[in-house]
């Protein structure tokens, strides 16, 4: 088949969407496929066009085996909203540069959020006489609008009708949790016109490892029980909490520490917050390539994987959760609905109520305190969950099983 994927994010980039379409792309294209990507030039998450890319308005290029069309994009880490809207519609409209320059195509998925990015997609795909296919990995602006990023009344009236159209002119719709693909549903899409895309996982690259000792050392995290957190630092995933958990062990549970791997909007906010705390009990580590992350979880002992206490994110399925499993890293997932269930039905892990301090510090102890027969039950849980329903073998195989219809 020939394929075009339309994204805003890809690698080197490191994040969900980056990742997904990354892997996918490779497993497709090791298959025998045509692959093409269409993305904007690496920006997120600091808003900086690295230097090799800056000046210019196209790039294509080999990445990694990939090929890859690349525009302009008006980089907008932080900001206004409408400063964060001028960067999606940069992308949006430079873009078509990058469709006029791509081969013909048999389909063409196309990654929300942006939305935007939406109307790209399906102008092209009716330019390439190709089947359009809507990859929702965000319900938006629905999630705007309850993380009170978005508040223009007669924008959310405009971006909802943009919205119900795409979703209307798709042929098919892929989405990244069950909530979402029922969202479909329920505003009109026809069960059989919905698949789920999940995130995944390589579980070659993501496989348990011996501690890093060298790791250890450096980063002085030797005797340590070690709850690691790994991603962006944004609002959403309420990380002040994860710090008051650690105030409130710092003292009785001193071998107890978190490590904070990444970067994001809210990292300076955290920081001062562990300086004002005198946490000794917490580290921040930068944003570290995605090679480099089997090693993190080798001197990790537990993911922490924490969401804000909003019913928006009960759908959710935070891509994180799948690494961690993979190598054999037990999951905290502080978080509730569809991830939850997951974690607890195959026993990888714990849950513990969104924001809720107190349940989380209790959940941390628990998790601390776990014999290594107990924990190696989680461990071995974990990992088997993961091959057998989320390696991006099984997620290109049941892709495939939908767009080549």
């Amino acid at each position: 088949m020939r394929i075009i994927f339309l994204s805003q994010q890809f690698p080197p980039e490191v994040g969900a969407p980056q990742i997904r379409l990354y892997e996918v792309s490779r497993e497709l294209i090791a298959r025998g496929h045509d692959v093409e990507v269409l993305t904007a030039f690496p920006h997120h998450p600091m808003g900086v066009i690295p230097e090799e890319y800056q000046g210019k308005f196209y790039q294509y290029e080999i990445y990694d085996g990939i090929p890859v069309h690349r525009s302009w994009i008006y980089p907008s880490p932080k900001g206004s909203f409408w400063r964060r809207l001028t960067s999606y519609f940069s992308f949006t409209f430079s873009a078509f540069y990058s469709v006029l320059k791509a081969k013909p195509a048999d389909v063409i998925v196309c990654t929300s959020p942006p939305l935007f990015v939406g109307i790209t997609g399906y102008i092209a795909s009716k330019l390439k006489r190709a089947k359009f296919v809507f990859n929702v990995a965000d319900i938006w602006p629905e999630s705007a609008v309850k993380l009170g990023i978005l508040t223009n009344k007669s924008f959310i009236k405009l971006a909802t009708v943009l919205e119900q159209f795409l979703y209307k002119k798709a042929w098919k719709i892929a989405t990244a949790t069950e909530g979402i693909a029922d969202y479909m549903v329920e505003h009109g899409k026809k069960r059989d016109r919905v698949f789920l895309l999940p995130n995944g996982v390589n579980t070659d690259t993501f496989a348990p490892m011996p501690k890093d000792q060298e790791l250890l050392k450096e980063w002085n995290l030797e005797g340590k029980k070690v709850f690691a957190y790994t991603g962006t630092m944004g609002y959403a995933q309420g990380l002040d909490s994860i710090l008051k958990v650690a105030n409130n062990l710092k003292d009785s549970h001193p071998h107890i520490h978190f490590l904070f791997v990444g970067d994001g909007q809210e990292k300076e906010m955290l920081l001062q917050m562990k300086s004002d705390l005198k946490l000794d009990n917490v580290s921040f580590q930068k944003s570290v390539p995605v090679s480099m992350m089997p090693k993190i979880f080798s001197v990790s002992d537990f993911s922490l994987v924490p969401l804000k206490n909003l019913d928006l994110f009960k759908g959710a399925r935070p891509s994180k959760i799948f690494p961690a499993l993979s190598t054999g890293t037990p999951v905290l997932y502080c978080g509730e609905g569809e991830a939850a269930q997951l974690i607890e039905s195959n026993r990888c892990g714990a849950v513990a109520r969104p924001e809720d301090v107190e349940h989380i510090t209790h959940q941390v102890i628990e998790l601390a305190n776990k014999s290594e027969a107990e924990y190696d039950d989680l461990s071995a849980s974990g990992r088997d969950f993961v091959i057998r329903e989320f390696s991006w073998k099984k997620i290109v195989d049941d892709l495939l099983i939908e767009i080549q219809e």
